[in-house]
């Protein structure tokens, strides 16, 4: 059972005698950590009172001893309360988030967030930027001129009694030891643990004040779990921290196979959500963003069922209303209106070169990591924390597994502002797909759904 955070303060109090080592050597041995070990070492770090080569060697015990599920929800518990956990007892209804593990082109917060809002539900969501060949949605946010993602606690609240959504990065009074403990995960290769992530994941969104979650778990050549198999464990220690809290869950394994939707880059995205909320764009992102809003619809109570929830999620499509949510929540977080409104008007990028096909065939499969990558090479995303995105970079990238592609269709856009950076690309693009000359069956979407 989890602890509440007066149980945590007094363990705190009792912790003076416990030693560092010791704990190290027990991990390392194979033992499990009771909460009051793991509350002790993750205070301390925090505090700076364990320097960084004893967190690291406790880090790559767990990595490789693993943790189980009541040191999983220990840890979790001990990030969350070395911060600020939001009240929004003063919000009237229930607060539902999604999280994705990340993927490319995956733009879905930006569209499910505002027709769940229109739906009445309230979003609450603290998001991240791009992680290597994963886009990050406070970067997309960022490339509508003036939206303002570093809104303090007091305004976040008041955004969500306003809109009924806000959507802003982390801030340091939330889950701080989380931000001190993955930079040293960053660099001591202890990033790929499930129990290391489902704690990274859940102290902030549990920060967030939320009373549900959606999780969508990406699998597939371009997610940071490449088989359905560990997709499902990381689903099932992320379910289990959330119930752990008595949060209501549910979990989507989503396949990340290939970009989602069309568009890859930080406007182009923008723009593309845009097109889904004005119902000009189908296709799979727009089936998954429905298929999650209407989860976080059924979470709340505002429908009985997931199908129930998603058809909800059509009509506020279809009638305007999620659009004109998303234009609210714009303008309250100080973006520019025009270029929502208007979004051919938007700046292109300087330079646009089409990739065409160098052979006939159906498209087979897709080295989606290797395309992320690209996106990033030409501008789109970060190979350190110091540079600087260009929003009018990425692919938008014309085709899906299964279309039948003819030698010389063009089959890609690369944007960017470098024709050396294009340069670099244009003669590996052909080289990440796959074509069979008999017809290719296309991917399923949502693979399972855990509740």
């Amino acid at each position: 059972m989890v602890l509440n955070k007066i149980i945590y303060n007094s363990f705190l109090t009792r912790s003076n005698n416990m030693n560092t080592v010791e704990l190290i050597r027990k991990k390392r041995d194979g033992g499990s950590l009771t909460s009051e070990e793991i509350n002790y070492l993750v205070s301390s770090y925090t505090k700076k009172e364990i320097p960084d080569y004893q967190f690291s060697a406790f880090l790559m015990s767990g990595f490789l001893n693993g943790l189980d599920k009541n040191e999983t929800s220990a840890l979790t518990e001990a990030m969350l309360y070395s911060g600020k956990v939001l009240k929004l007892d003063s919000i009237k209804g229930m607060k539902v988030d999604k999280h994705s593990t990340g993927g490319v082109g995956d733009k879905t917060s930006l569209i499910l967030a505002p027709i769940v809002a229109a739906a009445g539900v309230n979003v609450p969501m603290i998001s991240g930027r791009g992680l290597g060949h994963s886009g990050g949605t406070l970067d997309k946010l960022e490339s509508i001129p003036g939206f303002r993602t570093n809104l303090t606690l007091k305004e976040y609240k008041a955004a969500i009694k306003k809109c009924g959504a806000v959507l802003i990065g982390q801030t340091a009074e939330i889950a701080p030891a989380d931000k001190l403990i993955y930079s040293l995960r960053d660099v001591t290769a202890t990033v790929e643990s499930i129990p290391f992530i489902t704690a990274s994941i859940m102290s902030k969104k549990l920060a967030e004040g939320i009373d549900g979650l959606v999780l969508d778990v990406k699998t597939g050549s371009g997610a940071f779990m490449k088989t359905q198999k560990n997709s499902e464990k990381l689903a099932h220690s992320l379910i289990n921290a959330a119930k752990a809290f008595d949060k209501k869950v549910i979990a989507m394994i989503t396949d990340m196979n290939q970009p989602l939707g069309n568009y890859i880059g930080n406007w182009l995205e923008v723009y593309e959500s845009i097109k889904v909320l004005r119902g000009e764009v189908k296709g799979d992102i727009f089936d998954l963003s429905i298929a999650l809003s209407g989860a976080m619809i059924y979470l709340s109570g505002k429908a009985s069922s997931i199908k129930e929830g998603a058809e909800i999620s059509k009509v506020l499509i279809s009638n305007g209303k999620a659009f004109d949510k998303f234009m609210e929540i714009v303008a309250e977080q100080g973006g520019n209106l025009k270029f929502i409104k208007n979004p051919e008007k938007y700046p292109e990028a300087k330079i646009i070169e089409k990739i065409t096909a160098e052979k006939n065939g159906y498209l087979e499969s897709v080295d989606n990591y290797t395309m992320g990558m690209f996106a990033l090479e030409l501008g789109a995303g970060r190979k350190t924390k110091e540079d600087k995105i260009d929003p009018t970079a990425g692919i938008i990238f014309k085709i899906k597994i299964g279309d039948y592609i003819k030698k010389g269709d063009v089959i890609a856009e690369l944007h960017t502002s470098s024709k050396q950076k294009v340069k670099s690309i244009e003669g590996k693009f052909n080289n990440i797909l796959s074509f069979n000359s008999k017809p290719v069956k296309k991917p399923k979407l949502i693979k399972k759904i855990i509740e």
